[in-house]
């Protein structure tokens, strides 16, 4: 036995003296005959990141080639494994050959089997072969090629003259498929997204990822669709530090004439972009300045010049939010433990609208903020804020507007801390100095006031045997105090109250004080693992009390009832009193258990005058029948309208390496036209899902999408 190891020893030696590379060979039988060793009885070879298992092999030390024979496996100990019955390794050049073989990279699980494949460094050559992540033996999906090579380093891999089986069913030809079997970033082709449209043709997408440094990634999005036109949409994603990252978006999509004009739009080039940057921490980033003080940046740069380019931006306008109004906003803030201090831009494009020269925009606004103090061991309480905003257009009245704000409160517990009571008193003031002013009937003016809060409030709990209950009542009694105008105020003060929808009225954002009393009941429950069961919540308003004109306000109730682990309840619901009915209400009911996730909701709210009702449901179940099948749908109705807004119903079937999904969708989204501008478009869809796993990742271009006839309304 020790003769054996002996020998074993000198061998492995004798193998590193002729090679710059480290090669261990174990074996139990070996001969040699000149420069030839044969060895037999199972051979293992370390090399490298290699181990390497056959059940005999021969060694040339003048050739430095190595020949494996029968049951070969090759085991890259992190990344992959190769199995054949022959195997050529050249030890100086490292070029290596393999008949037949077969290659299963272990994280993906995805194999590929060949009559032959020859590896030269990092690529393996690979000759008229099949790939799959199913089941070797007779496998769901599989990829047929004449040729293919795969990147050992980088781990992609390219296959040539690609025929894609279902089965024994060929479904899908392409000259050339690649992709990475790691999730790495790297430059290449995302997934397409396929539709078609009986009004808008065939439509296709085809995502080109760049992603050249860690830093950067650009996506490009080209499409068409043969009868409606052509389009190109980008998006650039950055981070220039670790407190900060970033976007840039833009695309262009232009019409054909055919359907620019059958279609009577306004636009024949949809186009736009969006910037979003965020920065947390502004001095570390920009100044390398290490402080503990708080200062942050935000950008949400939009502009479109209609709808559509956002509806043309996916080929499922149900997963795109389309709004009237986009909103483009850049914040910065500086805070301390003691002082905030902001600064805001906000710009309002409406897209109902051609021409927004008149639309009114913050163009900036700027705040100041002093944190709340206390004296006379913590008693007192005040605080200051401070805001100025420029309001501006290009056509109209322009104004800036400043306003101040300085609460201070009073408060001490009574009655062993069981009540708290408080008194604050507040003085705020508004001032306006218009601009760019050719009428006569805007001044610029301020506005001055004090207002008073007188509140007491309780909170009380106590445990039972199985639940705990916590109730809370709060009473506040509010009432104006003095008030001076002048100017603008003083002149619009009583036609603002009366009709704040008056052109005059444009820049009178105060609303009256009125003498009133808010009471305040709440409640929960608990359960004895300390969970929520229970919430409850009364609330009511009592205007100009103790005055002949006295006004009950709405009374409010919310209820949020847990009735099971898997069954809850939401109301919210105002009564009027005058009207002796409920105004607006909310109802929700959430059910999850068995697989099943059900919602549904129902909104109701009317202002008892000639505006029209408001009357809405939306529902959504998910069913999760098995570790297979799921079952979707969704329905949302305005039951006013008597219009269905969205409606959709599908299900998935998925498996480890594969998925396939069939949903119908129908989506109510506006289009901007030039005898309707605020129609929308019905549209409705089949969309189909196929996921070969796990060459393909879940993404909505995973969906080939089929549209029916779409219908115009008002």
């Amino acid at each position: 036995m020790k003769l054996f190891i002996r020998i074993i020893v000198l061998f492995a030696i004798s193998l590193y003296a002729n090679n710059p590379d480290k090669i261990e060979i174990y074996t139990t039988d070996f001969r040699s005959q000149g420069d030839i060793l044969k060895l037999n009885g199972g051979v293992s070879i370390i090399y490298g990141e290699y181990v390497l298992y056959a059940k005999k092999a021969i060694y040339n030390k003048k050739t430095n080639i190595l020949e494996l024979f029968e049951n070969i496996k090759i085991s890259n100990q992190k990344e992959y494994k190769i199995i054949g019955n022959y195997a050529k390794l050249d030890l100086s050049s490292k070029k290596r050959e393999f008949k037949p073989f077969f290659m299963l990279e272990k994280k993906s699980q995805v194999w590929l089997s060949a009559n032959c494949g020859y590896s030269n460094k990092e690529i393996i050559d690979i000759d008229d072969g099949v790939v799959s992540g199913c089941n070797p033996i007779d496998p769901l999906w599989q990829i047929e090629f004449s040729s293919s090579d795969y990147n050992q380093n980088s781990k992609w891999l390219n296959l040539y003259n690609a025929i894609i089986y279902i089965y024994d069913i060929p479904i899908f030809y392409t000259p050339y498929f690649g992709y990475s079997l790691d999730t790495t970033r790297r430059t290449g082709l995302l997934t397409p997204s396929f539709g078609i449209s009986n009004d808008e043709g065939l439509f296709y997408q085809q995502p080109i990822y760049i992603a050249e440094y860690n830093w950067w990634d650009l996506e490009i999005d080209p499409q068409i669709r043969t009868l409606r036109g052509k389009g190109i949409y980008s998006t650039f994603r950055f981070v220039d530090s670790k407190f900060s990252k970033g976007s840039i978006t833009s695309g262009i999509f232009k019409e054909d004439s055919s359907y620019f004009n059958a279609n009577d739009l306004i636009n024949e080039k949809h186009y736009g972009f969006n910037l979003n940057y965020q920065n947390t921490n502004l001095l570390q980033s920009w100044l390398n300045i290490d402080k503990t003080e708080q200062t942050s940046l935000y950008i949400d740069i939009n502009y479109m010049n209609d709808v559509d380019y956002i509806n043309l931006s996916k080929n499922d306008t149900t997963k795109t939010a389309t709004p009237n109004q986009v909103l483009s906003r850049v914040n910065m803030f500086y805070n301390s433990e003691d002082n905030y201090l902001g600064l805001y831009s906000n710009y309002y494009i409406d897209l109902s609208k051609e021409d927004n020269s008149q639309t009114l925009q913050k163009l900036p606004t700027i705040q100041y903020h002093r944190y709340i103090k206390t004296l006379l061991k913590n008693h007192l309480l005040y605080n200051l804020n401070l805001e100025s905003r420029n309001l501006y257009r290009k056509t109209g009245v322009k104004a800036i507007q400043t306003d101040l704000s300085i609460p201070l409160t009073l408060q001490t517990k009574l009655f062993d801390e069981y009540l708290i009571a408080s008194y604050s008193t507040t003085l705020y003031s508004q001032h306006t100095k218009f601009t760019d002013n050719n009428t006569t009937f805007l001044e610029n003016g301020y506005y001055v006031r004090n207002s008073n809060i007188f509140e007491l409030q309780t909170q009380l709990t106590k445990p039972y045997k199985n639940f705990t209950h916590t109730i809370g009542f709060s009473t506040t009694y509010i009432t104006k105090g003095f008030n001076k105008t002048s100017g603008y105020y003083k002149i619009n003060k009583d036609i603002c109250f009366e009709n704040p929808s008056a052109p005059e009225c444009e820049f009178y954002n105060i609303s009256d004080i009125k003498e009133a009393v808010y009471i305040n009941f709440n409640q929960f429950f608990f359960d004895k693992q300390n969970s929520q069961k229970v919430y409850h919540r009364l609330s009511q308003v009592i205007v100009d009390f103790n005055q002949q004109t006295q006004q009950v306000g709405e009374l409010e109730n919310e209820l949020d009832y847990k009735v099971t682990k898997t069954l809850s309840f939401y109301n919210n619901t105002f009564y009027n009193y005058k009207q002796k009915n409920i105004s607006k209400t909310l109802n929700k009911i959430s059910y999850t258990d068995f697989g099943i996730n059900l919602s549904l909701s129902h909104f109701y709210k009317t202002t008892f005058d000639t505006q029209p009702n408001t009357s809405y449901i939306t529902s959504s179940i998910n069913y999760k029948y098995n570790s297979h099948y799921r079952y979707m749908a969704k329905f949302d109705y305005d039951l006013i309208n008597k219009t269905k807004k969205q409606a959709q119903i599908g299900f998935n079937y998925d498996k480890r390496c594969w998925s396939f999904g069939l949903r119908y969708a129908e989506n109510n989204r506006p289009v901007l036209t030039n005898n309707l501008q605020n129609s929308s478009i019905y549209e409705r869809y089949i969309y189909f899902t196929i996921l070969l796993k796990p060459i393909m990742k879940p993404s909505k271009s995973n969906e080939f999408g089929i549209r029916l006839p779409n219908t115009l309304t008002n």
